[in-house]
């Protein structure tokens, strides 16, 4: 069975409003504009629809924190598209806004990752789902809650991953 067919089989039988969760960041231009215009991107075709959208959050960088701040948000979707065919649409986005790739964990014009797709755990060399570094990461937790509250990865709630996180440089932009 195709990816897509199996994905949507068992979409079938969950009662889960969204098929996968995307986390949206970026530091360079107009980021707030950016995110919108990844999120026009992503659903222009109608293989992917939004269910709810984040606020924006306003956060540090992680990883190379010699840079501009960042500004988050996660998105629910509905997706037509298999966890691979997602993937590639994310790059895609990703590559026509004209990212490039330099530094790992560097100035981004948008980063678009999936974050989880259904209840699958996906261990591929080019797609990990859900996306290793989730819990480590307070300004995709936080973005994260607004979308999914009832989340739970590895039997661990949001809250119980934000515990053990430094939250105060994540705060929203728009209410």
């Amino acid at each position: 069975m195709a990816d897509a067919e199996r994905a949507r089989a068992e979409l079938q039988g969950s009662a889960r409003a969204y098929d996968a969760i995307l986390a949206l960041g970026t530091n360079l231009g107009d980021r707030i504009e950016n995110i919108e215009e990844a999120i026009r991107w992503l659903t222009a075709d109608g293989s992917i629809r939004l269910v709810s959208r984040s606020k924006l959050y306003r956060s540090a960088p992680w990883g190379v924190t010699d840079q501009d701040w960042f500004i988050n948000a996660c998105i629910a979707i509905q997706t037509t598209l298999s966890p691979h065919e997602l993937l590639k649409r994310c790059q895609t986005v990703e590559n026509d806004m004209g990212r490039v790739r330099t530094l790992r964990w560097g100035p981004r014009i948008i980063d678009v990752d999936i974050l989880t797709f259904q209840d699958l755990t996906i261990a591929e060399p080019d797609l990990t789902v859900p996306h290793p570094l989730i819990a480590e990461r307070a300004f995709v937790l936080v973005p994260l809650k607004d979308v999914a509250p009832e989340l739970r990865l590895n039997g661990r709630s949001i809250d119980a991953m934000l515990e053990t996180l430094d939250r105060s440089e994540v705060e929203a932009v728009q209410p």
